[in-house]
């Protein structure tokens, strides 16, 4: 996972610890937030990082490492544990307060939220995890992803009687329990335009074409025209 990485030996050492604590922690997770969704959020923002030479590449190895390690939506909705247990791993790692505190603020603020709240907070760190984190959501991958979560859930593929609901309050948006489909109206399609980087821009581009391409041949495989 580091052999790409020009760093010191101990913040590599650190990064390999971090990645062990959260492939164990994360081991019997939901398979689309999973040790394996970490893996490529992590993978995607160091591709990312590439581009932003002012980044702290060390902050964000170990914010996108730590940035699902205890999902609200998996912790009845307590948006406090995935920071609470960052702290204190970094903390257990001597990790400096600077550090510690930038990559808590990435866990903190990393997600998603319906009904665009405005966060205090911003890095290029956190932009960088963040843009990594929304790609991992689009695409083919992110198709996969909804699908089974929305499986997890038990929820609808499709119900044209639902429309989506583009005007959720961030609770609301919590709360859903829309069909699957109705999930790309209401957050996939508009991640394209809330990513940061150049690199994720153009990344996000292809992904969201690619979506788009998918619903015109789920709906008409729907209506049987296909």
């Amino acid at each position: 996972m580091t052999e790409s990485l020009k760093l010191h030996k101990s913040d590599i050492a650190l990064i390999e610890k971090t990645s062990d604590y959260v492939k164990k922690t994360l081991l019997e997770a939901e398979g689309g937030h999973d040790w394996f969704h970490t893996l490529r959020v992590y993978k995607n923002a160091l591709n990312i990082a590439k581009g932003e030479d002012q980044a702290d590449v060390v902050i964000v190895a170990l914010g996108a490492l730590l940035h699902d390690i205890a999902d609200s939506k998996f912790n009845k909705g307590d948006e406090r544990i995935g920071p609470k247990l960052a702290t204190a791993f970094l903390q257990s790692q001597n990790v400096t307060f600077s550090r510690v505190e930038a990559v808590v603020k990435i866990v903190e603020n990393v997600s998603y939220r319906g009904g665009n709240p405005k966060s205090d907070y911003s890095s290029i760190e956190l932009q960088i995890v963040q843009d990594a984190d929304r790609l991992d959501a689009i695409g083919a991958i992110g198709i996969a992803r909804t699908f089974n979560y929305g499986g997890f859930k038990n929820r609808k593929l499709y119900d044209p009687a639902i429309a989506p609901k583009l005007d959720m309050t961030a609770e609301q948006y919590k709360k859903s329990e829309a069909p699957t489909i109705n999930h790309f109206y209401e957050k996939l399609l508009l991640l394209k335009d809330k990513m940061h980087t150049k690199t994720a821009q153009a990344i996000a581009q292809e992904r969201h074409t690619f979506m788009e391409t998918f619903l015109e041949q789920f709906y008409a495989e729907w209506e049987g025209k296909k």
